[in-house]
């Protein structure tokens, strides 16, 4: 969002990004546009998103604004009626197919609400984006939608590769379930080098207890969150890069995380599953060990193939350099703007 935010403004939008502030939240910095917290007692569950909401709503229908961008799903119903309430244009910034995640798919009847909103709202967003081609097409089968592509692609800055004395694996991102951390905490038995993980999420605290129960308390270090300015610290420093997904959901096999495109901008070689997006981009450059099977031995043997062979190491780090220049928001930014051009056009 800050990369997006960044980019209209530089255009010459005005533009204000609303989020909500959790109980946790660090103060927010300095931004050249506008920012703004929904605070909520409520932190989780349905009651969450309805107060959440709510209170979206009634911001926006008093908010000078042009246009409205609902982000995902779980804020699209208040995009949705205060923009039709207020007779605005409203665009679609589909970060993932949101029906189909783990923590969704695994609760039907939660899943049935949320495919309700979606069929009742989606609809009724003609123009918007998503992060990849799969992506696209699934919503045009779905609803007939022609959504543009706009990757979440790192910004391309120059890059010096740094000396590492320590070869250290690097997990970042949300620390969910259907991320292979039963899996990847179970294979670092096998590996000679430690993880970090950066983030947190709903299996933060599973995931810790995994660790314990395998007794890898020195092997696998838990970060929490990390601020971006330091989190690229850590990438840069990393050997290895993870970005796996159980294949137990069509959102995770349709994924093109964030991640992968951070650690392709740092030179850092990693692991992924063998799933269209990556498997395309690896066709052209192969920045990735591809999984087929994310059992803890495949993964344990592949990590250690990425530590041994040195020459594997080198030929995937190239290609991370090609790579970068071509996959990199400067060229996305260019057709999310020509989308907004698209909407004030009409």
């Amino acid at each position: 969002m800050i990369r997006i935010c960044n980019s209209l403004h530089e255009a010459g939008y005005e533009v204000l990004l609303i989020g909500r502030q959790r109980p946790s939240s660090k103060a927010l910095p300095e931004r050249p546009f506008l920012q703004r917290r929904i605070r909520q007692r409520i932190d989780q569950g349905k009651l969450f998103y309805l107060s959440y909401n709510l209170k979206l709503f009634f911001i926006l229908l008093f908010q000078r604004a042009d246009c409205f961008c609902a982000i995902d799903l779980d804020t699209i119903l208040a995009v949705y009626y205060a923009s039709r309430l207020r007779r605005m244009k409203r665009v679609y910034d589909a970060h993932e197919l949101f029906t189909e995640m783990e923590e969704v798919v695994a609760r039907p009847r939660i899943r049935e609400l949320w495919l309700r909103i979606e069929r009742h709202t989606v609809p009724h967003f003609p123009l918007g984006y998503t992060v990849n081609e799969s992506l696209a097409e699934a919503y045009r089968q779905r609803y007939g939608l022609h959504y543009a592509v706009v990757r979440n692609a790192t910004v391309l800055q120059p890059l010096q590769i740094p000396d590492k004395p320590e070869r250290y694996i690097l997990y970042q991102g949300a620390v969910n379930q259907g991320r292979c951390f039963p899996e990847l905490i179970a294979a670092m038995q096998q590996v000679n080098a430690r993880l970090i993980i950066c983030g947190e999420g709903n299996f933060y605290a599973a995931a810790q207890a995994l660790v314990q129960q395998a007794g890898l308390g020195e092997k696998v270090l838990f970060k929490g969150y990390v601020p971006p300015e330091e989190l690229r610290r850590y990438t840069l420093g990393a050997y290895i890069g993870i970005t796996l997904f159980v294949a137990s959901s069509e959102s995770n096999k349709l994924s093109l995380a964030n991640r992968y495109f951070d650690y392709m901008h740092a030179g850092v070689p990693q692991l992924a599953m063998n799933y269209p997006e990556y498997a395309a981009i690896n066709r052209q450059f192969e920045v990735a060990y591809l999984l087929d099977d994310a059992r803890p031995a495949e993964i344990a043997g592949a990590l250690n193939s990425l530590l041994q062979d040195e020459a594997l190491y080198r030929r995937l780090q190239g290609a991370c350099l090609k790579a970068r220049e071509v996959y990199c928001w400067q060229q996305e930014a260019e057709q999310m703007l020509r989308i907004y051009e698209q909407v004030f056009s009409e």
